[in-house]
């Protein structure tokens, strides 16, 4: 791996001093997929009750959890396994990258050189390092040595903030000594869901028309707007582009990852997906995690013309797609299925109800004619949503 020294042979740290100085600089919150190189490490996260560790579905999602943890102010890292790395290559390319979120990622090296490991590492082993360094992150070595981890991360914190930009630390195997897990708490599975669903109607609503009700029925200082990559962003930009919007530009299928970092950061706003079908399919494990963490201020509403409009109109598979009732069986609290948007009161709802909210609505295919594309930049778009919210958790 270029630019690191790779041995077979080193020192270990306990978990607790590399956690415990990470928790001094105010780093509190993981989002992860585990290898067994990172188990003591994410042991040590779920046993400290202070820590947030939430279990992603796949190493994309976990860089979208952390980097919507990041946006509501509280430093964060993703932790994988480099065989995941593929999956996270999106959300590091098009939303990180793009807009300019910090994080710090902590990568294992499965496949290593010394290692006798399993044969679909050996690919990954070699160009992990490479590959970071392809896609513009710096990669440093885990430390492994107790006097090395204060520095380590402290440059790492220190690049993270001059760049804007995520850093990697590459584990080799038994760099951490063994942590127990101690106690675990699951996920509660919901109770006393509510789900309506009304008849699909033959006049369908077009996405101009729920979206400018969506952001009339939205409060500018206390309600952020989070709208998935392709015409849904361009139509609500050009509605009505507002400081409490954020238009994703990539990363397809990482709109609900990221806002669900952002509503767990940030428990005092209402934060609402405005998702794709599209979108929706290709990351749906994502419903699984917000459905098992399910804040209660977080209101999901997708959008469901069976096509990918953007790009010519091919259907998607949503036809043969219930996701209304997947969403249920995920764990979300309120859901509905209707057409007519007359619960859309209920569903923006009071954040303080007890979990989350999940509305499918179909809507017609096409677009707003002459559609423009988003005139700010999207690191200029995130800025003005972070001082936005930054004023709304100081008053």
């Amino acid at each position: 791996m270029p630019g690191l020294i790779i041995s077979k042979s080193h020192e270990v740290i306990n978990a607790k001093d590399f956690i415990d100085e990470m928790k001094s600089k105010n780093v509190t919150f993981y989002a992860g997929v585990p290898c067994s190189f990172l188990t003591p490490l994410i042991n040590y996260v779920i046993n400290e009750k202070s820590l947030t560790y939430i279990s992603a579905s796949n190493e994309g999602d976990a860089i979208s959890i952390a980097a919507g943890a990041g946006i509501g102010g509280i430093p964060s890292v993703a932790i994988m396994q480099n065989s995941g790395l593929g999956n996270a290559i999106s959300p590091l390319t098009s939303l990180t990258y793009t807009f300019k979120i910090p994080l710090l990622i902590i990568c294992t090296h499965r496949g290593a050189p010394y290692l006798t490991d399993e044969p679909q590492h050996e690919l990954m082993g070699k160009i992990t390092s490479k590959l970071f360094e392809t896609i513009g992150i710096p990669v440093a070595r885990f430390p492994t040595r107790s006097e090395d981890v204060n520095t380590t991360i402290e440059t790492a914190l220190a690049d993270m903030n001059e760049s804007g930009l995520p850093q990697a630390l590459i584990m080799e195997k038994g760099s951490v000594a063994p942590c127990a897990l101690e106690d675990q708490t699951a996920p509660i599975a919901a109770k006393n869901q509510r789900f309506i669903e009304e008849p699909c109607q033959v006049n369908l609503l077009t996405r101009q028309e729920v979206l400018r009700k969506l952001v009339q029925a939205t409060n500018v200082t206390n309600t952020v707007l989070i709208a998935t990559t392709g015409y849904t962003g361009r139509e609500l930009y050009a509605i009505n582009d507002r400081a409490n919007h954020l238009y994703m530009v990539g990363s397809m299928g990482c709109a609900s990852s990221l806002a669900l970092g952002l509503a767990l950061a940030r428990p005092d706003l209402k934060v609402v997906i405005i998702d794709g079908d599209g979108a929706a399919l290709m990351r749906m494990g994502n419903l699984a995690t917000i459905g098992a963490y399910s804040p209660s201020n977080l209101k999901h509403m997708l959008l469901d013309n069976e096509a990918h409009d953007s790009t010519g109109g091919q259907q998607t598979v949503s036809r043969a797609t219930d996701f209304s009732k997947i969403a249920l069986a995920c764990g979300y609290q309120n859901v509905w299925r209707s057409d007519s948007l007359k619960y859309l009161d209920d569903f923006i709802g009071d954040k303080t109800e007890k979990g989350c909210h999940f509305m499918h609505v179909k809507i017609r295919t096409g677009t707003i004619k002459n559609l423009p594309r988003p005139a700010i930049k999207p690191t200029e778009v995130l800025q003005r949503l972070m001082s936005a919210i930054a004023l709304t958790n100081n008053n």
